[in-house]
């Protein structure tokens, strides 16, 4: 699979041009398929294809444990689009509601009324414990340190990246991707397949914070999100209800923090 592709452009600057090498993110469809049925199709950067779709069923209440997942694979070798997912009798008998969708557009990345969201969502995600508390400089170092786990970053400047990290900032889980939503899925699929998502303590994002992202760490049950970019103001409604903590860059130094600030120490600091 391709995460980037050479591409020859012209640099103009203030009336001279030059040829220069270039490097493009890339971007192809992937199709899901449950229950060997179209789900979902969507943009992305090739790569980490089991563990994306592993992150997507988490997300969408597709599934709760590895278990639940009979099989998990590629439909016709592993250089297709195409993902096949086949869940447990157990679980297609708790979810059918879910398997009746047709020509379905993923709940995590599309826009809806934001009340509908959030009423809808806290019905179906329980608020996350407080559990431990964050050291704001131990984080805030963690997502100074996200360039470095941004390779194809690097190489394209058309990425994005989604880092988890465990109570002891060590890194967990960390993708790339041209999308965020797909970046998050991949990081957390990871994780969710390996059945070490309960390590997971922090978040940080090279994006903004949206409803979607708050979701999906909802989901995997991560209390704390920092990131680059501020969230949306739905973003911040539905993690005060779920009792996420929600911080990103300040104007220049230090943190925004938009929510749950208890779960935080050093605040004196800051």
């Amino acid at each position: 699979m391709t995460t980037y592709l050479d591409h020859q452009v012209i640099h103009w600057n203030k009336g001279t041009s030059t040829s220069l090498p270039h490097k493009l993110v890339g971007e192809e469809p992937l199709s899901i398929r449950i229950q060997g049925n179209p789900y979902s199709v969507i943009m992305r950067t090739p790569g980490d294809e089991i563990a994306h779709v592993a992150g997507f069923c988490l997300a969408e209440g597709l599934a709760d444990d590895p278990d639940d997942f009979t099989s998990i694979g590629f439909c016709d070798g592993s250089e297709t689009n195409v993902v096949t997912v086949t869940l447990s009798k157990s679980r297609q008998e708790k979810i059918p509601q879910h398997l009746e969708r047709r020509g379905f557009i993923s709940q995590t990345s599309c826009g809806l009324c934001g009340k509908e969201i959030v009423d809808d969502l806290y019905q179906t995600i329980h608020p996350l414990e407080d559990g431990k508390t964050t050291d704001l400089g131990r984080a805030a170092d963690c997502l100074g340190q996200l360039p470095r786990h941004q390779p194809l970053r690097g190489h394209t400047r058309a990425s994005h990246a989604a880092a988890i990290y465990n109570s002891n900032y060590e890194l967990l889980s960390v993708a790339e991707d041209v999308g965020r939503h797909n970046a998050l899925d991949k990081a957390i699929g990871k994780l969710f397949l390996a059945r070490k998502l309960r390590d997971a303590s922090l978040l940080v994002l090279s994006s903004r914070i949206s409803y979607e992202l708050v979701q999906k760490a909802a989901r995997a049950r991560i209390p704390v999100i920092l990131a680059v970019s501020r969230p949306t103001a739905l973003a911040v409604k539905l993690a005060s209800q779920l009792n996420m903590s929600l911080a990103c860059l300040a104007k220049g130094s230090g943190l925004y923090i938009f929510c749950c600030h208890h779960r935080l120490l050093s605040l004196s600091s800051m």
